[in-house]
């Protein structure tokens, strides 16, 4: 039974739950009879055959990765499944989608009615959160502050969910009514609206595909073998560093109008023009009023709470030792839309702040779907197409979320 990496020069560093960065990296693959992973030895003693790479690192030691074949029965397939999904740190990994259901099946089984005063309600809800943020953040003592931010940054997180809504055409049927509000839901973070769109459509259009996705990726192979320091800043970036590395991608990805096509370079001219416009008038104000520890205080900190999110969120919904990224001769896109996003369980207070962001394998089924009908939409699913993959990072497992459960007032 043969298996193969998707991409011959693809190496994709993964840090899963419960696990020690540089020392548990794994290598994306895909089996050639449709099961996919990487995983490390001894993950299953099937008698694979084992390909080693080695990372060479003064405090890490050679990284073993074994390709993991599809087993023949549906019996040992679902004993394959469950013991991959506790190596990994996952409560669950569904099987394959059936050959003979379409996306559209799926689709049309969604809710995805916009609803007016549902939509306004998370405006009024991150609105309040947000407000509620900074009052801890000005009554706070300096060791509660922590709290605050943690608070706050989760609060303007999810003033980019409604941003993500307007971008997907799910929060009006007003378009002018979506960019208005998009714009302004993106500018506390500092994040220019429409280049950020333009390049959240590439993803949804080419998800998980490699090269062409603007998420994510594999880092390829040639790359990080071509010097020791890239290697060493690379597994850096994918280890500890990794909740903060949506930085770097909202830095390199969106301010250089070479990146648009020529069609779009003027709606992102207007973006950065109002991003700057912010920065010029609202960060000299927060300095005048507070000085720079206020600016530190008040905005900073919880925006860098923001990009913990934001690394979080999007790395945990693509990225899995299973879940391949394929070359676009081998890509599909139902295959990829269906099997090639995970769903994560959060505490509650966390999705509310949010609005059900992790909901995710609905979402990229249908983006059209509003984020308050995605809860309903997940259910759909699991009700509707049993066969669709289900992956549930457990949260106890992922060291994020467990600490922040640990130290937020919720769960003082």
């Amino acid at each position: 039974m043969a298996c193969r990496i998707a991409a011959p020069d693809s190496v994709f560093l993964f840090v899963g739950a419960n696990q020690r960065p540089i020392k548990t990296q794994k290598f994306a693959g895909q089996c050639s009879t449709g099961f996919n992973g990487f995983a490390w030895d001894p993950l299953l003693r099937q008698g694979t055959k084992q390909n080693k790479f080695l990372v060479h690192s003064r405090k890490s030691r050679t990284v073993q990765a074994v390709a993991v074949p599809a087993v023949s029965s549906a019996a040992d397939g679902a004993e394959y499944r469950k013991q991959l999904a506790e190596s990994y740190g996952f409560r669950q990994i569904g099987e394959d989608l059936p050959d003979d259901v379409t996306l559209k099946q799926v689709i049309d089984t969604l809710p995805k009615e916009i609803d007016d005063a549902k939509a306004w309600k998370s405006v009024l809800t991150s609105a309040a959160s947000y407000a509620l943020g900074l009052l801890m953040i000005s009554k706070a003592p300096w060791f509660l502050l922590p709290f605050a931010w943690a608070w706050t940054g989760t609060a303007v997180t999810g003033f980019f969910v409604i941003g993500h809504d307007c971008a997907h055409k799910s929060f009006s049927k007003n378009k002018l009514v979506e960019d208005i509000v998009g714009t302004l839901a993106f500018l506390p973070l500092i994040y220019p609206y429409e280049p950020w769109r333009f390049k959240h459509d590439r993803h949804h259009a080419k998800t998980n595909m490699l090269v062409e996705d603007t998420a994510w990726l594999p880092v390829d192979k040639e790359e990080f073998d071509s010097s020791p320091l890239l290697r060493k800043a690379i597994i850096y970036g994918y280890g500890p560093f990794r909740p903060w590395m949506s930085i770097a991608h909202w830095w390199l990805a969106h301010f250089s109008l070479k990146k648009f096509r020529p069609n779009e370079v003027q709606r992102v001219k207007i973006s950065l023009a109002c991003v700057f416009a912010f920065m010029g008038i609202g960060w000299p104000l927060i300095i005048y009023k507070a000085g720079v520890v206020g600016w530190i205080k008040y905005w900073l900190m919880p925006w860098l709470g923001y990009h913990f999110w934001m690394s979080t969120f999007t790395m945990v919904h693509h990225t899995a030792p299973h879940i391949p990224f394929k070359p676009s001769e081998e890509w599909n896109a139902a295959q990829a839309q269906l099997n090639g996003t995970v769903h994560c369980d959060y505490p509650r207070w966390i999705e509310i702040l949010c609005h059900n962001i992790n909901v995710h394998i609905p979402h990229h089924i249908s983006s059209r779907i509003p984020s308050y009908n995605l809860p309903a939409a997940h259910r759909s699913i699991q009700e509707n197409w049993g066969k669709v993959p289900f992956d549930q990072l457990a949260p106890e497992d992922s060291q994020p979320v467990a600490f922040l459960k640990r130290v937020m007032p919720d769960y003082a």
